[in-house]
């Protein structure tokens, strides 16, 4: 664009002049102005070039961040008495972190990361870990009476115990159940040595009690890159890579980039921690921080507002149909692989009557007997749904029809929900197990001396999970095909790395093949559009031409 005054080609000059004098020199100015002129749309003035550099989404999310490196700390733990005493097991942390922080717990227990239920407006039904949820890869939790799957709990042992403040905020790590049980035989030993053991026990439990801050990568990596049962299993943008990413992974996590830690954008608010649950969408609306400083930090909309590009670039055309995740994060799993299909039909399988374990090509288990087939991936293209941040699963208590593929979870919206983005998604594919009589999923108990894993029997491991889940069984089972969708939002690839606007208008391979609920220029054809698009771009052609041709003529004229 040439903006009066700032063109730094004598544009007007040459034309003045041309205009006063005459003679061969003049001739040529004037010829020579149409070129000057689009020298000019190609190379603007270095003043307008320089401010179109950056783009404002950027500028934005640099001042939001500039203090980043700053962390204000005022209390340095190690002087409190209160925690530098023996403590002989975990309450009794919880209740020293009491004195000072009171309301902390009554907080806590009202949060997600606690109860593990999200009401779902019913009487009928409890979503959540806890509740009557289930999904294709671990199944369920058995309503938190699967040992393996409470060891994620923040409480010391479950819910019946206190918070256990230093799953989010300690920073050193110990096995605190081994330390007390540790501390304990030493401090009862006639031993004189095993005593002084005690004590260097002891001092390293002070130490751990009093290590405390605002929660690290690891503190929420230790639950989060490890769900469903592995480093990668669940989440396909989740895994032990980001505990120390470079910018190259993640541009915001990135070590060597910004730097940020979870709770740069899962801000808090009385231990609610912003993101999505169940059928709640993330955020209640989308703002930046220009329309409300105290807004959420959720969305990349946050910090670098709904134009984050360059004035006039087409991709701001685009924020009100298509989320900032689906160019800039193009593939997920980049670094570690993450698990793609789990067939639990398979499961039982033994080799000289031992249970066994094979692996494949990136050397994950690709079949064990306690848990059948599966199948994993690296740098996966995400597939894409309109997604309004909400998303619907079904439970144990939902009836399915298990002649088709059972989606167990499924990304709320449509083109016609002004709240709806384009969105990537890994989708997990799995078979399971669900009653032939009542058709429902069925959610065996897995680990124990009563699970699966143990016994290898079907029939008594749902039993026993039915039973904890308070739902009827008929003692009919067999396997439905199911799926299960992550909404793909970490791992944002450096700007040079996202996708172009062929990766979607195109016929051949388009991103969005199989979206639906709008017309796509370069991926859609219709006769008519593509008719009409053909003679106006003609039509605009040959204006050119004859218009350029007569200026040719009528110049050549004037001059004779």
């Amino acid at each position: 664009m040439i903006h009066a005054g700032r063109c730094h080609f004598p544009v007007l000059q040459i034309e003045m002049e041309a205009n006063r004098t005459g003679g061969v020199a003049a001739k040529m100015r004037k010829r020579i102005l149409p070129l000057v002129l689009l020298l000019a749309v190609w190379f603007p003035a270095p003043g307008v070039q320089g401010a179109m550099e950056t783009a404002p989404g950027r500028t934005l999310a640099r001042q939001a961040t500039k203090d980043k490196g700053k962390l204000w700390i005022t209390a340095d733990h190690s002087k409190f008495a209160v925690l530098n005493q023996n403590f002989t097991n975990g309450d009794q942390v919880t209740s020293a972190c009491l004195t000072c922080h009171s309301e902390a717990a009554m907080q806590f227990h009202k949060t997600i990361h606690w109860t593990w239920l999200v009401e779902d407006g019913t009487a009928r039904r409890q979503l959540g870990k806890a509740g009557d949820s289930v999904n294709n890869f671990c199944i369920s939790t058995n309503r938190m009476n699967d040992a393996k799957c409470t060891k994620c709990h923040t409480g010391w042992h479950g819910k019946n115990t206190a918070v256990n403040c230093l799953k989010c905020h300690g920073r050193k790590k110990i096995d605190f159940k081994e330390a007390f049980e540790d501390y304990q035989a030493f401090m009862n030993s006639d031993d004189p040595d095993e005593r002084i053991l005690a004590g260097e026990v002891q001092a390293e439990i002070r130490q751990a009690v009093q290590a405390i801050g605002l929660p690290a990568r690891s503190n929420c990596g230790a639950c989060h890159f490890y769900g469903g049962g592995g480093d990668g299993v669940k989440h396909g943008d989740l895994d032990s890579s980001l505990a120390k990413p470079s910018k190259e992974l993640d541009v915001h996590m990135g070590i060597d980039g910004q730097g940020f830690k979870c709770t740069r954008c899962h801000t808090t608010v009385l231990h609610n921690i912003a993101g999505r649950i169940y059928t709640q969408p993330a955020v209640e609306n989308r703002k930046s921080l220009i329309e409300d400083d105290l807004t959420a930090k959720i969305t990349c909309v946050s910090c670098h507002s709904a134009t984050p590009h360059k004035p006039g670039h087409k991709a701001n055309d685009h924020t009100d149909k298509v989320a900032c995740q689906s160019c800039h994060i193009p593939f997920f799993a980049r670094e570690l692989p993450t698990k793609l299909y789990w067939d639990w039909s398979t499961a039982g399988r033994l080799k000289d009557g031992k249970k066994i374990v094979e692996k494949g090509p990136f050397g994950k288990p690709t079949y064990m007997t306690i848990k059948g087939d599966m199948k994993w991936g690296k740098n996966v293209r995400p597939e894409y749904f309109w997604f309004n941040g909400s998303i619907t699963s079904l439970t144990i208590k939902d009836v399915i029809d298990p002649s088709s593929t059972v989606a167990v979870s499924r990304p709320m919206g449509g083109a016609d929900d002004p709240q709806s983005r384009i969105f990537p998604f890994k989708i997990h594919h799995g078979r399971q197990p669900y009653d032939k009589i009542n058709k429902h999923l069925l959610a065996p108990l897995l680990s124990g001396p009563e699970g699966y894993w143990a016994n290898l029997d079907w029939d008594a491991a749902l039993q026993k999970g039915m039973d904890f889940m308070g739902v009827e069984y008929s003692g009919q089972y067999d396997f439905v095909d199911t799926t299960y969708v992550f909404p793909i939002t970490h791992m944002v690839a450096p700007k040079e790395k996202a996708l172009d606007c062929r990766q979607c208008h195109n016929r051949n391979d388009s991103r969005l093949a199989k979206l639906t609920g709008l017309y796509m220029p370069g991926r859609d054809n219709n006769s008519l559009v593509d008719t009409m698009g053909s003679v106006g771009v003609l039509g605009a052609l040959l204006g050119v031409v004859l218009h350029g041709l007569g200026r040719i003529f009528t110049s050549g004229a004037k001059e004779d």
